[in-house]
């Protein structure tokens, strides 16, 4: 005789297990989601959106992911963006502009509404790794807005600190190389006289929270600025002589690789010899006015396809070899609105079309892309199919 109690008392604890495991795999995603790195491998990308043409967020990030491309960051929190990368499993590096810097650094409560607003009410949904305060505000000739960027960024990072989150989320703020005084040969780097009164207590703050030192580095503007004195083999990462360094007997086979331990000396001058360089930006325009002869395609897709495969190998610099050397590469898209020169408006990987402005090895966002995504829809279909299944077969 078949006992139904006994039967019902077996499903429901088979019932309580399935349950039981389904919701720990969850709690171990979120939290994986938590504790994960905030740079993961060494090439990341920047989403710029200052064009009236390009892709929307969502697929954008089917983009993202058909490249394979997981570290991104924008200049802003836009609330679309923020949503379209819930649940992808990308990491996000969002931005606070420099409109805002006077205003977070003079009212905490300010800088914490903007957290809650804009991050912490994102995560962990949304994988936002970091937060960008202000960009190249230091050597730009404004000393209330360099004035402002340290106090902008200790009130981001209290707010951060009262949320709980000043583990997950880190903070920095990225630098032109307007902040040093000369950079060639590296050892000779320094920071200029007048941006080393707020670059010294920023940087004392950022080894106290371990943010690293960010920098964007374009080769290619050292170059148009200077096409007699610069070997174009040597920016672009082709096969040169290079340069020598006598006062720290290094070589350098190519520019970024100076710029970075140029850089690094700067820091060491300073006191902070221990301190990571990190690249925030790089990259190669397409095309240029007629005094930027060097932005062409061949030369945009050399400089980005060798830079990827420097990238790749997960090295450092002559420098500081066992630094891994990290980059977000200048742009995602060509960005039409975007003022000042013509190369401003073609650093673009991808067309805003979303096929690809020259070959490093990515391809154009395709159906490939999308059946991809809907294959993926229809495997969560058939996965929650499968547990409504199984709960209605053990409630039986």
């Amino acid at each position: 005789m078949i006992n139904f109690s006994q039967m019902r008392s077996s499903k429901s604890l088979l019932l309580n297990f399935f349950f039981f495991v389904f919701s720990f795999n969850l709690i171990s995603i979120e939290y994986k989601v938590v504790e994960a790195g905030a740079f993961v491998g060494t090439y990341g990308i920047n989403y710029g959106r200052i064009a009236d043409n390009i892709p929307s967020p969502d697929k954008v990030v089917l983009l993202l992911k058909q490249t394979k491309i997981r570290n991104v960051r924008i200049y802003d929190a836009d609330h679309s963006v923020l949503e379209a990368f819930s649940g992808t499993g990308l990491d996000l590096v969002v931005g606070l502009p420099n409109g805002f810097l006077k205003e977070m650094s003079s009212n905490a409560d300010h800088a914490f509404t903007w957290v809650k607003d804009n991050v912490q009410s994102f995560l962990p949904n949304t994988r936002i790794r970091g937060i960008a305060i202000g960009n190249e505000v230091l050597g730009g000739g404004d000393s209330e807005l360099s004035g402002a960027l340290l106090g902008a960024a200790k009130n981001v990072y209290n707010a951060l600190k009262k949320m709980n989150l000043e583990e997950t989320v880190q903070i920095t703020t990225a630098h032109s190389q307007a902040v040093f005084a000369d950079s060639y040969p590296p050892s000779s780097c320094v920071f200029k006289e007048n941006v080393v009164q707020f670059m010294k207590p920023l940087l004392d703050f950022f080894h106290q929270i371990g943010s690293p030192f960010c920098l964007n580095a374009y080769p290619f503007l050292a170059y148009t600025y200077n096409p007699k004195e610069i070997d174009i083999n040597y920016a672009l990462f082709r096969p040169t002589e290079g340069i020598y360094d006598p006062k720290t007997n290094l070589h350098y086979d190519n520019m970024l690789d100076a710029q970075i331990d140029a850089a690094y000396m700067a820091l060491q001058d300073a006191g902070f010899n221990k301190m990571e360089v990190m690249i925030t930006e790089t990259g190669w325009a397409s095309k240029g006015d007629s005094d930027e002869p060097a932005a062409t395609p061949d030369n945009a897709r050399t400089y980005n396809y060798n830079l990827r495969k420097r990238l790749a190998k997960k090295k450092g610099t002559p420098l500081r070899p066992k630094m891994v050397l990290k980059a977000y590469i200048f742009a995602l898209f060509n960005e039409n609105s975007k003022p000042g020169k013509s190369s401003e408006t073609h650093f673009g990987l991808f067309k805003p079309d979303g096929t690809i402005s020259y070959d490093i090895g990515f391809n154009s966002l395709k159906s490939d892309a999308t059946k991809s995504l809907i294959s993926s829809s229809k495997a969560a279909r058939y996965y929650v199919a499968l547990v409504i299944s199984v709960w209605i077969f053990l409630m039986i």
